[in-house]
């Protein structure tokens, strides 16, 4: 099905749904929950989810799983997706937290494939084995580490959403440290506690998320490393493969070619 809303479909009694939507750059779906399992694939653009635990940014061509009962907010810059809407009994091997995943060839095509199924698709003839195979290669495929956990302590939060909107490579924890205001100690065992990672961990990951969005959308990677506050654009690219396995170039070739 395509530009149809799940909650027009919910209830069709079918263990996975199929859905098709465009939408327009810049995109905000409010925060709002879902009684099935999905998993949200983007054909075209970047996506931003954000939950309670924290932000995922999702690639071109990339998937992101969301569980079941999991309130979501999803930014779309440039976006057409596919999704699948999963009985949560059809799905108990998931995980149960939000996770960006690879997506295969094989499960591209089976993902356009879904969407233009009938709503009551045969389940015992081709379309059920297409479903069938579609939740297969869903199982095997291999997590991406597109994920910036967030603290619960609101001051700290206060902290770190302000960050990702003006992310900075050179923030120090002693600046953090001094605003909340707690000794250095205190707020290295704080940071580590509330998100499980160190300060310098996070910063990096949180550095390459808006990277990739901006990526995505064309900006180059000398303009997005100065940005960033790396001294050159070689240094932002030295973190960049360190974190991802790819120079900022090369991943987005990959990309363009997955």
């Amino acid at each position: 099905m395509r530009n149809v809303s799940i909650d027009l479909l919910d209830d069709t009694p079918r263990p996975v749904v199929a859905i098709g939507t465009d939408y327009p750059d810049g995109h905000r779906l409010p925060r709002h929950t879902h009684r099935r399992a999905q998993l949200l694939y983007g054909a075209t653009g970047v996506m931003q989810v954000s939950t309670a635990d924290g932000n995922w940014v999702v690639p071109p061509q990339r998937a992101v799983w969301i569980p079941p009962g999991v309130a979501h907010e999803v930014l779309m810059l440039g976006v057409s997706t596919r999704s699948l809407y999963i009985e949560p009994a059809a799905v108990t091997a998931m995980d149960a937290r939000c996770q960006v995943i690879s997506v295969s060839p094989l499960m591209r095509q089976l993902l356009m494939e879904a969407v233009e199924l009938a709503l009551d698709y045969d389940e015992a003839g081709r379309d059920g084995a297409l479903i069938d195979l579609l939740l297969h290669e869903l199982l095997r495929s291999a997590h991406l580490p597109l994920h910036l956990p967030l603290p619960q302590d609101p001051r700290l939060l206060n902290l770190c959403q302000a960050f990702l909107k003006r992310p900075d490579a050179h923030v120090s924890p002693v600046q953090w440290a001094a605003q909340l205001p707690i000794s250095l100690r205190s707020f290295n065992r704080l940071f580590s506690q509330q998100t499980g990672l160190s300060f310098s961990q996070w910063r990096q990951q949180a550095c390459v998320m808006s990277a990739l969005s901006r990526l995505a959308v064309g900006h180059s990677v000398t303009r997005i490393a100065l940005d960033l506050g790396y001294d050159s654009p070689a240094a932002f690219s030295t973190m960049f493969r360190r974190v991802l396995g790819h120079a900022p170039s090369a991943w987005l070739e990959k990309t363009a070619g997955h």
